[in-house]
């Protein structure tokens, strides 16, 4: 794959990579970081991508591990105790009661249910864009789903007292 077609791949994917970063960060800088570092990052490594189909997968395996480096490093400069007032559109977003809760969820959770459901990806693509086995995937999807159910049962319940 050359540059102007890797250029173009990721002019089409460009805005699920950031939805997919703004779910995992929950920070419109972060996830623009994130998605600009990874976009840098398959440049770099796009003559390693041996299998052009799966570009879509690639790329969001790299966005992945950058969202990780940017969560690890956003955690590590803000305490949470000290962290400033939230942007609006980012106080809108945590308002939302299942973002909030995909929010919550564990890491290792939290990435199929945002590639799954946010990405479009199917079980298979999600498992190989995270280097698991499709049927840890169908069990990470599945705890993830039961959890966020009775995070939003909680949730509507609390409000309806």
């Amino acid at each position: 794959m050359d540059k102007d077609m890797y250029a173009d791949r990721v002019e089409k994917l460009k805005s699920r990579l950031y939805r997919t970063a703004l779910l995992h960060l929950g920070d419109e800088t972060m996830a623009l970081d994130a998605v600009s570092e990874a976009v840098y990052r398959g440049l770099i490594s796009v003559k390693k991508l041996r299998e052009p189909a799966y570009f879509n997968t690639w790329m969001t395996r790299i966005l992945i591990n950058e969202c990780k480096k940017q969560w690890q490093r956003g955690r590590r400069e803000r305490p949470l105790e000290t962290m400033p007032e939230s942007a609006e559109n980012e106080q809108k977003i945590e308002l939302l009661p299942l973002r909030e809760a995909i929010r919550q969820l564990p890491q290792e959770l939290k990435e199929v249910v945002i590639l799954r459901f946010y990405s479009d990806f199917t079980l298979a693509q999600t498992a190989k864009s995270l280097g698991i086995p499709e049927g840890t995937a169908a069990t990470r999807q599945r705890r993830a789903l039961k959890l966020l159910k009775l995070e939003l049962l909680e949730e509507e319940q609390t409000h309806e007292s």
